[in-house]
This record gives C-alpha cells, sequence and structure tokens, in this order.
C-alpha cells in the first residue's frame, strides 16, 4: 500500500511539472479574455469571468464573448463555442481506453478537464496503471485550472490599466502552436502547421474569427494528406517491381 501511494503521488507531482510549461502561453491568453470582457459594456465583469469556468476553453471562450459584446444573438455565440469544441470528441474518442478502467465519479468529472493541454500530456501515457494516469490526469487539469482562472481574473483587473493600443492577437496562434512543438519532428505536422499558418493568415480579415477556423481545417486536412503519403512511401508492398 505503501509503495502504491508513493506511485500515485509521484505520478500526481509528475502532471503538474507537464502542464507547467504548457501554461506559459496559457497565461496570456487568459488575459486576453479578461481583457475582452472588461472591454465589453454588454457583458458583466462577474459573468465574464464565470464564463472562465463554466465552459474551460479558451478559444470557444473567446469567441463567445467577442460575438455576444459585439451584440450578435445569443445562439450565434452558443454555436461558435461549439463548433470551435468539436476537436474535442476526437480528443475523448482517443482517451476512452484510458476511461475505460476508471470509477464512474472519474468518468463523469474526468472530461471537464480535457482541453488540449491535459490531451497533450496524458494521451501518451498510455502504459500506467489507471491510478496513476488518473492523478496524473487530475493534477495536470487541477493545475491548468487554476492558473487559468487567475489569468482570466488578472486580465478582467489590469483592463482599465493596460493601453488600448496593446496588441495580443498572437497570443492564441502561440498557444496552439506550443502544443504542436513536440510533434513537430515529423514532417505530417510541419506541413499541417505551415498550411494553418497560410490558410489564417491569408483568411485573417473574415469576420467572427473564421479564418482561423479554416485554417485548423486546413491544417488537419494537410498533416492528413502527408501522412498517408508517407506511409505509402514507407510500405514495401506499394513497390511494384517489373517482372521481365
Amino acid at each position: 500500500m505503501v509503495t502504491r501511494e508513493v506511485t500515485v503521488r509521484a505520478a500526481a507531482r509528475r502532471g503538474v511539472l507537464d502542464v507547467l510549461p504548457l501554461c506559459v502561453p496559457a497565461v496570456p491568453f487568459g488575459l486576453v479574455i479578461g481583457l475582452a470582457v472588461a472591454d465589453s459594456h454588454r457583458i458583466p465583469d462577474v459573468v465574464g469571468w464565470s464564463s472562465a469556468w463554466l465552459m474551460f476553453a479558451g478559444a470557444s471562450q473567446l469567441s463567445a464573448i467577442t460575438l455576444l459584446a459585439a451584440g450578435a444573438p445569443a445562439v450565434s455565440a452558443i454555436v461558435a463555442a461549439v463548433v470551435i469544441n468539436v476537436r474535442h470528441l476526437m480528443y475523448s474518442a482517443a482517451l476512452v481506453p484510458r476511461f475505460r478502467n476508471q470509477p464512474r465519479w472519474f468518468r463523469i468529472l474526468g472530461p471537464y478537464l480535457l482541453i488540449d493541454q491535459i490531451f497533450a500530456v496524458s494521451f501518451s501515457r498510455k502504459d500506467e496503471s489507471p491510478d496513476r494516469w488518473r492523478a496524473h490526469y487530475l493534477a495536470a487539469g487541477s493545475t491548468m485550472w487554476v492558473i487559468w482562472q487567475l489569468s482570466v481574473a488578472a486580465g478582467l483587473v489590469l483592463g482599465p490599466i493596460l493601453p488600448k493600443s496593446l496588441d495580443l492577437s498572437f497570443i492564441a496562434p502561440a498557444l496552439f502552436l506550443s502544443l504542436l512543438v513536440p510533434s513537430l519532428a515529423r514532417r505530417p505536422a510541419v506541413v499541417g502547421v505551415l498550411a494553418a499558418v497560410v490558410v489564417t493568415a491569408g483568411l485573417a480579415s473574415m469576420p467572427n474569427r473564421g479564418g482561423m477556423l479554416i485554417g485548423a481545417v486546413a491544417g488537419v486536412a494537410a498533416a492528413t494528406v502527408a501522412d498517408r503519403s508517407s506511409a505509402r512511401r514507407s510500405d514495401p508492398t506499394t513497390v511494384q517491381g517489373v517482372d521481365g
């Protein structure tokens, strides 16, 4: 029992250490959302801050706040948030084997913490026991949750102080790029990132951040094509010889 408790605590500490580097770009992203709420005259500060723990999804949260602040119907904000979060369905499907052997309470509450950063640090830990994996997941998710709430709250407080000319629009792309850095050694990942950057930059003038969504789809499509192309080249069965 002592050995099991020690290994579980070690897994929890590892979860905190694994997610901390990914919190670095998330902090200014949370500040951006807090600033957006502070600059809005339609959204009360308390309501805007509460979206940080009700949604706990930065890109969807920023999209919803931006649309509501611009006077868009609530339905439009909800649809935009749902569309942006569709990728979480893929995260859920990928983690089904890890959740299957967990207690019922974790299967119900655990998905609340499943955001990009937590998926990035937990998906690769496939060979751990269920209790160690759960400890790592909860420690990483809780750490990210606390830092995110504090970052959004700090943005609300600093909103009236920071100059209006301050441009922090680069934060969101930097956040997602930080999640891709560990996989950039593979050619499909590089192709996907480049395609996403080019398309997003070309469609930067689209309203409601539509260019970012299309760029993400283009990046996934390009990475998929590149991955299949690499697989065909490395598969010896695809090389046909000439029979004289």
